[in-house]
């Protein structure tokens, strides 16, 4: 069987089980499997594959097929320019969710040594983004799983983070000790409502981690938190940058404004739809 015939093939089976990019996919699972790129994957169409490869191949397209994030297979996420390991205990990063790690620079750029707090950490990729384009920070990135601590001190290990980066194993704003301020609070909550997940794509409901994913009834019992405490851990002239969900940003506006954040907006994402609620705090 050569190249092109097998992608003709897992195309056709991916396409058959409903997923979205079957064609960009089959070539992802194969520049990783036989270690090139996807442009050579597309020169080498008439290239024989080996039985071992073929075989590989097929358990790959396979594990595709009944939805396993494509992310999951391949054991990597690309955020931001840098590959980070990613198991079924830690969200996989979404590409829209760098709008925050860009914002977040702009911001920083002129405080001469930032400290910034990322709720939620997951994998890390936020914190261990933001710590490679801006080494005057410090960082503090938590989360309740352990798991997704361990995976994220992994990552910040590979990508030489960890001296910059603190791990911390909390729940919420507890990881910030009474008293203690940082310049930022960075975070990409659970904001999908407890109703809806039942009904997201078969990767995110069956693969991401539900703790990452519920946001409560309404998806805002994590903004909710941040609008009520997190003016009391912000110095002077600190920000909340966070993301919510479709549909959710004139209540989470609403929220900040009642809580009395001094100036409150909304950033888009990539797709130009309202993503990241950014509130200024007083003092």
């Amino acid at each position: 069987m050569t190249l092109g015939e097998a992608i003709r093939d897992a195309v056709q089976r991916l396409g058959q089980a409903g997923v979205e990019s079957p064609q960009i996919d089959v070539e992802w699972l194969l520049a990783d499997l036989l270690s090139c790129s996807r442009s050579e994957i597309l020169l080498r169409t008439e290239t024989n594959l080996t039985a071992e490869e073929r075989d590989r191949l097929a358990r790959r397209v396979e594990r595709r097929a009944r939805r396993e994030p494509l992310q999951h297979i391949l054991g990597t996420a690309n955020f931001f320019g840098y590959d980070f390991r990613v198991s079924a205990e830690v969200l996989i990063p979404r590409p829209e969710t760098e709008v925050l790690v860009e914002l977040a620079l702009e911001f920083l750029e002129h405080l001469p040594r930032p400290a910034v707090f990322d709720l939620g950490t997951g994998s890390g990729c936020l914190a261990i983004a933001l710590a490679k384009r801006c080494p005057k920070a410090n960082i503090i990135g938590s989360d309740v799983s352990e798991a997704a601590l361990g995976l994220a001190r992994s990552n910040a290990e590979s990508l030489d983070a960890l001296g910059q980066v603190e791990f911390r194993h909390a729940d919420g704003l507890t990881a910030l000790a009474k008293g203690e301020q940082v310049d930022l609070i960075l975070s990409n909550p659970p904001y999908i409502p407890t109703a809806d997940i039942d009904s997201l794509q078969p990767e995110v409901r069956n693969h991401d981690p539900h703790l990452a994913l519920d946001g409560g009834a309404d998806g805002m019992r994590f903004h909710r938190l941040l609008a009520a405490e997190g003016q009391s851990h912000l110095k002077s002239g600190g920000k909340v940058m966070a993301e919510f969900g479709d549909g959710q940003a004139a209540a989470i506006v609403d929220l900040f404004g009642q809580a009395a954040w001094p100036g409150v907006k909304t950033a888009n994402d990539l797709s130009h739809r309202a993503r990241i609620v950014i509130a200024s705090a007083g003092h």
